[in-house]
């Protein structure tokens, strides 16, 4: 609708030839209002279902969504081995064997990022035996 009104703003008709309409006659401009309003009345019955529906789902118990990856143990065990120090994500994450975003996910908001004062995330073993960067020849 505000499409059709922009157009003949700029002095632009819109024939629309499946449907016979033609926004340069007053008869054309009201059937193309009919259907604009039409569709917009669908289209609120739609969403106003979808959210019935939902809501009726939510009152049977059904939850929408993804199911998570870590269950409430997995989650705390996490939470716990992180704010402990003891590993770091990723370690973590191999543990339950998911992707570290899944970890951060399962996180307490406010302590992600921060460990706890006077320990430092500890180091992987492979990252003290690899070396810090390839001899370069220049010449």
């Amino acid at each position: 609708m505000t499409l059709g009104a922009e157009l003949r703003g700029r002095g632009v008709g819109l024939h629309v030839i499946e449907q016979g309409i033609d926004t340069t006659t007053a008869e054309g401009r009201a059937m193309f209002g009919m259907l604009s309003v039409l569709a917009e009345l669908q289209r609120e019955l739609i969403i106003a279902n979808t959210r019935d529906g939902l809501a009726a789902a939510r009152l049977r118990g059904r939850k929408g969504g993804r199911r998570p990856r870590l269950n409430a143990e997995q989650a705390v065990l996490a939470q716990q081995l992180y704010d402990a120090g003891e590993r770091t994500v990723q370690q973590i994450a191999d543990l339950f064997g998911v992707p570290r975003t899944t970890v951060y996910g399962h996180l307490d908001a406010a302590t992600k990022g921060k460990r706890p004062a006077g320990q430092p995330a500890p180091v992987s073993p492979l990252a003290l035996s690899a070396p810090a960067s390839r001899p370069c020849r220049v010449g």
